[in-house]
């Protein structure tokens, strides 16, 4: 069910070379890119009425408006089952601890008497935010995305996800609900690239936004690229992902539940086990057979994800080359279980988020464990970070000379504009000394 990459006895390579070597998804971003650019532009001259065609012909339904009604969002929470809303608000309540305590505080340093740079936190004035609402419906997205927006202080906050036909055209309630408790009532039955134009152009319902954060398809991945310099966006979320660094001390039930859990999301999605253990890969891949035919979506999501070519157990020679070998995948999501888990965590530089031992599974990320499972993929852990509030604000440099503090480094502006070649840059230093420097 699922292949074997075998990476001991030689030294592993370095970079690149060793990354190339690993499990991924295919994700062509850049040839989804084209098909959506006439989507676009066509949300662009067209508005809600472009919104309304793309419903009928992606989602089947048929909308008289793309904006949700305030009561439908009031009567999706008081329909929502008891036990969904306690665990979306045990989910809510976490997630603010965490964010909460992300909050930048504005910071003045003193350079030189009289002269200080003041680095203050500004949010975006306005946010999109995208709920998938393909194969699975995603309330947990809707907390991952508003808390962090909201905890930065973001203004106005605006939410798309699909119409769905058994809906009547609106999103899934627990979409709706899920917005509800938390306060948002600007919500758009909208998916895809044609939501995410929406909020980059505005429409007739929807004013445009400064930013669009969420998971979604390669067609929502495709539309964030098409936009990037017009808004700001999180990541182009690709196929989700696990990697399990485990030894001997892991239990191979577990690692197996949670390589499947992953592989639910979708065909494409990752599963991926670094060990160095002969045994428990052995292990490991005995369990997958009996929990992959006890568990759901196994023919059309599951079995597909677990066999495809983006998921591996991969055995190296010991922990420190699993190490090397999980911090050039760099995977979204990192579980490590090994003898001494928090230790090795510590070692781990490239990962969405890592979870420790074998009683944090990803699936806890995901739901209530006041992370956010916004997290970046296809290797860009490397490089990039999760969804936190940070991602909604603005560091911005106010800068306060008196005309003592200027005058002290007035030379050195005016010596390093000439450097470049730019005396202009000089010029506007000397015009506020009677273009006589001082110190030359």
């Amino acid at each position: 069910m699922i292949s074997r990459i075998d990476l001991r006895g030689d030294a592993l390579p370095e970079g690149g070379a060793l990354r190339d070597l690993l499990p991924r998804a295919e994700f062509d971003v850049e040839a989804a890119l084209e098909r959506v650019r006439p989507i676009c532009e066509d949300v662009r001259h067209r508005g809600d009425a472009a919104l309304i065609d793309y419903a009928e012909r992606f989602d089947g339904v048929t909308l008289d408006r793309v904006r949700v009604p305030a009561a439908a969002l009031e009567r999706a929470l008081a329909e929502l089952d008891p036990a969904v809303r306690a665990a979306l608000e045990e989910s809510i309540r976490r997630a603010r601890i965490v964010h909460r305590a992300q909050r930048r505080t504005e910071h003045t340093t003193q350079v030189v008497p009289g002269g200080t740079v003041t680095e203050k936190w500004v949010p975006v004035e306005r946010v999109g935010l995208y709920a998938p609402g393909g194969r699975s419906v995603y309330p947990s997205s809707v907390i991952m995305n508003t808390v962090p927006a909201q905890e930065a202080g973001v203004a106005s906050i605006a939410l798309a996800s699909p119409p769905q036909a058994d809906f009547d055209g609106l999103p899934h309630p627990t979409i709706l609900a899920a917005c509800a408790l938390l306060g948002v009532d600007e919500v758009y039955a909208a998916g895809g690239a044609q939501a995410v134009a929406m909020f980059a152009y505005g429409t007739e319902s929807c004013a445009p936004a400064n930013m669009v954060t969420g998971p979604g398809n390669v067609w929502v991945a495709a539309a964030k690229r098409y936009f990037t310099g017009r808004i700001g966006i999180d990541t182009e979320a690709g196929p989700t992902e696990i990697a399990v660094l485990a030894d001997d001390s892991a239990d191979p039930a577990h690692i197996a539940a949670d390589l499947i859990s992953q592989a639910e999301h979708d065909p494409l999605a990752a599963a991926v086990l670094v060990t160095d253990s002969v045994t428990l890969a052995d292990a490991v891949a005995k369990e997958l057979e009996p929990q992959v035919a006890a568990t759901k979506h196994v023919e059309d999501r599951v079995r597909p994800a677990l066999s495809g070519k983006q998921s591996a157990i991969v055995l190296v020679d010991g922990v420190d080359e699993g190490l090397r070998v999980v911090d050039a995948y760099g995977a979204e999501h990192l579980e490590v279980q090994t003898a001494d888990a928090a230790a090795v965590a510590a070692r781990v530089r490239n990962a969405g988020a890592i979870f420790v031992g074998p009683y944090a599974p990803v699936s806890l990320g995901d739901y209530c464990a006041g992370s956010n499972h916004v997290l970046p993929t296809g290797g860009c852990a490397c490089h990039s970070s999760g969804l936190s509030v940070q991602s909604f604000l603005r560091g911005i440099h106010v800068v306060d000379y008196t005309r003592d503090a200027l005058a002290e480094v007035a030379h050195h502006v005016v010596t390093l504009a000439e450097a470049e070649d730019l005396p202009a840059h000089g010029a506007a230093i000397k015009a506020r000394f009677g273009w006589k420097v001082p110190g030359q």
